[in-house]
Protein backbone atom coordinates (compact mmCIF):
# COMPACT_ATOMS: atom_id res chain seq x y z
CA UNK A 1 0.00 0.00 0.00
CA UNK A 2 3.01 2.06 1.13
CA UNK A 3 4.05 1.74 -2.62
CA UNK A 4 1.55 2.67 -4.40
CA UNK A 5 0.80 5.84 -2.38
CA UNK A 6 4.96 6.75 -3.39
CA UNK A 7 3.86 5.97 -7.05
CA UNK A 8 0.98 8.04 -7.13
CA UNK A 9 2.63 11.13 -4.96
CA UNK A 10 5.98 10.38 -7.44
CA UNK A 11 3.10 11.38 -10.57
CA UNK A 12 1.34 13.91 -9.06
CA UNK A 13 4.28 15.96 -8.34
CA UNK A 14 5.48 15.34 -11.98
CA UNK A 15 2.69 16.33 -12.88
CA UNK A 16 2.42 19.52 -11.16
CA UNK A 17 5.76 20.50 -12.77
CA UNK A 18 3.83 19.50 -16.36
CA UNK A 19 1.68 22.77 -15.24
CA UNK A 20 4.24 24.86 -13.82
CA UNK A 21 6.56 24.35 -16.72
CA UNK A 22 3.24 25.33 -19.06
CA UNK A 23 1.63 28.08 -17.17
CA UNK A 24 5.38 29.46 -17.32
CA UNK A 25 6.04 29.68 -20.73
CA UNK A 26 2.18 31.05 -21.23
CA UNK A 27 3.42 33.67 -18.93
CA UNK A 28 6.47 34.32 -21.25
CA UNK A 29 4.63 33.57 -24.04
CA UNK A 30 2.46 36.11 -23.83
CA UNK A 31 4.97 38.49 -22.90
CA UNK A 32 7.89 37.90 -25.65
CA UNK A 33 5.40 37.22 -28.66
CA UNK A 34 3.83 41.48 -28.41
CA UNK A 35 7.47 42.76 -27.76
CA UNK A 36 8.58 41.18 -30.89
CA UNK A 37 5.64 42.20 -32.51
CA UNK A 38 6.33 45.96 -31.88
CA UNK A 39 9.72 45.61 -32.78
CA UNK A 40 8.56 43.90 -35.75
CA UNK A 41 5.98 46.81 -36.71
CA UNK A 42 8.67 49.29 -35.98
CA UNK A 43 11.57 47.99 -37.82
CA UNK A 44 10.30 46.48 -41.03
CA UNK A 45 7.68 45.40 -43.38
CA UNK A 46 8.33 41.51 -43.60
CA UNK A 47 6.19 40.46 -40.90
CA UNK A 48 9.01 37.96 -39.93
CA UNK A 49 7.04 38.08 -36.31
CA UNK A 50 4.60 35.32 -36.97
CA UNK A 51 6.93 32.65 -37.03
CA UNK A 52 8.44 32.88 -33.68
CA UNK A 53 4.59 33.24 -32.47
CA UNK A 54 3.59 29.76 -34.45
CA UNK A 55 6.21 27.69 -33.21
CA UNK A 56 6.39 28.83 -29.73
CA UNK A 57 2.37 28.10 -30.22
CA UNK A 58 2.39 24.84 -31.04
CA UNK A 59 5.33 23.86 -28.15
CA UNK A 60 2.75 25.52 -26.20
CA UNK A 61 -0.12 23.01 -27.42
CA UNK A 62 2.53 20.44 -26.95
CA UNK A 63 3.03 21.74 -23.23
CA UNK A 64 -0.58 21.73 -22.47
CA UNK A 65 -1.31 18.34 -23.53
CA UNK A 66 1.19 17.18 -21.70
CA UNK A 67 0.46 18.68 -18.51
CA UNK A 68 -3.37 17.79 -18.51
CA UNK A 69 -2.91 14.55 -19.89
CA UNK A 70 -4.29 15.08 -23.45
CA UNK A 71 -2.65 13.11 -25.94
CA UNK A 72 -4.44 12.10 -28.97
CA UNK A 73 -1.69 9.35 -30.27
CA UNK A 74 -0.10 7.70 -26.99
CA UNK A 75 -3.23 8.65 -24.35
CA UNK A 76 -4.36 5.92 -22.08
CA UNK A 77 -6.15 3.87 -24.29
CA UNK A 78 -2.89 3.53 -26.19
CA UNK A 79 -1.18 2.67 -23.10
CA UNK A 80 -4.04 -0.18 -21.45
CA UNK A 81 -4.08 -1.51 -24.76
CA UNK A 82 -0.18 -1.62 -25.57
CA UNK A 83 0.21 -3.69 -22.02
CA UNK A 84 -2.62 -5.66 -22.50
CA UNK A 85 -0.86 -6.95 -25.69
CA UNK A 86 2.28 -7.49 -23.35
CA UNK A 87 0.27 -9.15 -21.03
CA UNK A 88 -0.77 -11.80 -23.63
CA UNK A 89 2.42 -12.29 -25.25
CA UNK A 90 3.76 -15.27 -24.26
CA UNK A 91 7.04 -14.82 -25.51
CA UNK A 92 7.48 -11.72 -23.55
Amino acid sequence: MENLNEQRYTRAKERVGNIKSFYHSLIAYCIVIPLLVYINYRTTDIPWAIFPAIGWGIGLICLWMTAYGHNPIFGKQWEERKIQQFMNDKEF
